[in-house]
């Protein structure tokens, strides 16, 4: 008895199959194009241009057959030369780096409970993750400026308990901050681990305590290794809004926490330079870019790892 022969496909199957994937591919840049890198390149325009009243001068002149190119570049000299800007980049990213390393630190153990609840918890575990999401970001933030506020909960129930004999101050300070920005970004830490540890195979953990590993060695030389995918991707999911963050630093930072996303709302509104606010804005997406970079680089080297 002969095989029978597979069926050859056609040229419609083939062009079908190829327009398949390259619009798999070209819609998701298709969209990167349209509203990322147009409006960046917009931004980035106002930022080399020269206003004449309230009108951005063209970058390109053409004039009796010479094409004259005007590009400022002076904003961006000034922000690398002004101690200001440098300090306040300097400060969104200390904050927004404190914030990611607390954010971890409360996630993991969390998101570890919830991966190794029983089944029919973990739905009720993941709403009550997400339970925040279901009021306004800014009721949320604002009700933390009553809580800390010199006469707030906090400080009346501690006079009431004895705890202290007058108001400490927490509100417009760097502690403020911080605990505004954990709260609020908690979740976008918490959600990445539990998709990735929920996923592990928990036989790895019984084959290394078999060999004679503690719990501890098991965790830190399996568990966390495995999950790192996962930490990578909630502190991204941290770190990069809170570099530009404005409302909290507004509602409950105060002179000790500016960040650029204030700055960048002063530049825009306040002193009404444009081009200066456009070139915070640019080098603002730069530092975003940057950890975005090293992420799909590690992200491209783990799956390269990972190939057999």
């Amino acid at each position: 008895m002969t095989a029978s022969a597979s069926p050859v496909p056609s040229l419609r199957d083939k062009l079908t199959g190829a327009w398949g994937r390259q619009a798999v591919i070209g819609i998701p840049l298709v969209f990167l194009l349209v509203f990322f890198l147009l409006p960046f390149l917009v931004v980035f325009k106002i930022s080399v241009s020269e206003m004449d009243n309230v009108v951005f001068k063209d970058l390109f002149v053409w004039v009796d057959g010479v094409l004259q190119i005007n590009i400022k570049l002076g904003n961006y000299i000034y922000i690398a030369l002004d101690d200001l800007y440098l300090e306040t980049y300097l400060s969104s990213l200390k904050f927004a780096g404190i914030t990611t390393g607390i954010c971890l630190l409360i996630a993991y153990p969390f998101a570890y409970f919830m991966a190794r609840s029983p089944a029919d918890r973990r739905p009720a575990l993941l709403m009550l993750v997400m339970l925040p999401f279901w009021t306004s970001f800014l009721l949320r933030v604002y009700a933390w400026k009553m809580l800390l506020a010199d006469n707030g909960v906090f400080n009346n129930l501690a006079i009431w308990l004895g705890l202290i004999s007058e108001p400490v101050k927490m509100m417009n300070t760097p502690f403020s901050l911080v605990l505004g920005m954990v709260y609020t970004y908690l979740p976008f830490m918490i959600l990445p681990l539990y998709a990735n540890l929920v996923k592990m195979d928990l036989r790895l953990l019984e084959a290394a305590q078999d060999l004679g590993a503690t719990p501890w060695q098991a965790f830190w030389r399996i568990t966390v290794p495995l999950s790192r995918s996962g930490i990578v991707a909630g502190s991204m999911l941290v770190f990069i809004p809170c570099v530009g963050e404005f409302v909290i630093p507004e509602l409950l930072g105060g002179p000790q926490t500016l960040m650029i996303g204030r700055v960048l709302w002063d530049e825009f509104f306040s002193n009404n330079d444009w081009p200066m606010a456009a070139t915070v804005a640019v080098v603002m997406v730069l530092l975003i870019i940057v950890p975005l970079a090293l992420f799909n680089k590690y992200q491209a080297e783990n799956s390269a790892g990972g190939r057999p």
